[in-house]
């Protein structure tokens, strides 16, 4: 039986934490399915599809990765759809093991055969968050900083949307 997981997130934009978790639950299941939402609660700076399209790109090279969009569905439904049995989900501190633990006792009263998987980033990620990125944009020497946070395609990207110099 082929061990199916998805991986959920609004993704705006990806950052290399992202990708590691990506990449963790690419060596963990036979599938994963990457589903970029829409999140009413972020200001989202990249439309879904150029999200969806961005993950593609870093993600390349995986081959039992695909990637979907989702809007005003519950991870649960699109888990059941896609026929996966996991969600893995990262946290970085404190306050993101409370809101996953929260959201992991809420998916289990309504769907109790899914399995939540939390993954916990290396060191030099933790930090690295879409809103940090986000916010970092703009400022004087923007485009050398956020370099180091997310993969070469988002970088170019937001070069391109914001004016950024190489």
């Amino acid at each position: 039986m082929e061990r199916k997981t998805l991986c959920a997130g609004s993704y705006d934009p990806i950052t290399y934490g992202h990708l590691w978790k990506i990449k963790e639950a690419s060596k963990l299941f036979d599938k994963v399915t990457v589903a970029v939402g829409v999140n009413p609660e972020k200001k989202c700076i990249l439309s879904l599809e150029e999200r969806a399209e961005l993950i593609k790109k870093s993600i390349s090279g995986l081959k039992n990765v695909e990637v979907s969009t989702f809007n005003k569905e519950y991870l649960f439904d699109i888990a059941k759809k896609i026929g996966a049995k996991y969600l893995v989900r990262a946290i970085r501190n404190e306050e993101d093991f409370i809101y996953e633990r929260i959201l992991r006792h809420v998916n289990s009263d309504l769907a109790p055969d899914l399995t939540t998987i939390i993954l916990i980033p290396p060191r030099e990620l933790t930090e690295i968050s879409s809103t940090l990125v986000k916010g970092l944009i703009g400022y004087n020497n923007w485009e050398n900083v956020i370099k180091n946070y997310v993969p070469t395609p988002v970088y170019e990207k937001l070069l391109e949307k914001f004016g950024g110099q190489k």
